[in-house]
């Protein structure tokens, strides 16, 4: 178990950084935030392959996508954040 979390995350740090350095911008999100960002990327590739392959949004089980799956889940992940605008950092009020 100790050994699926720590791959867990080495695989995270590998997929969010090459996805931070595929998508230009500046990210204050950090080496956690870095992390965060593959581990969730590693889902959602995942779910995004379930649909292509399987055509159904419903998980039959739980599917080992890849580093590739995962940097392209990541990358969807980051954009998502940018849009919403709610990066850490970032002042509401400079919208205006």
């Amino acid at each position: 178990m100790l050994t699926f979390i720590i791959i867990l995350l080495i695989v995270g740090l590998i997929a969010g950084a090459i996805a931070r350095l595929l998508v230009p911008g500046r990210d204050p999100i950090g080496l956690l935030g870095t992390i965060a960002l593959g581990v969730l990327g590693s889902f959602v590739g995942g779910f995004l392959q379930n649909l292509i392959f399987y055509h159904t949004l419903s998980i039959r089980r739980v599917h080992p996508t890849g580093i590739i799956g995962s940097v392209i889940g990541a990358i969807v992940l980051l954009l998502i954040l940018r849009l919403s605008g709610h990066e850490r950092g970032r002042n509401r009020r400079s919208r205006i």
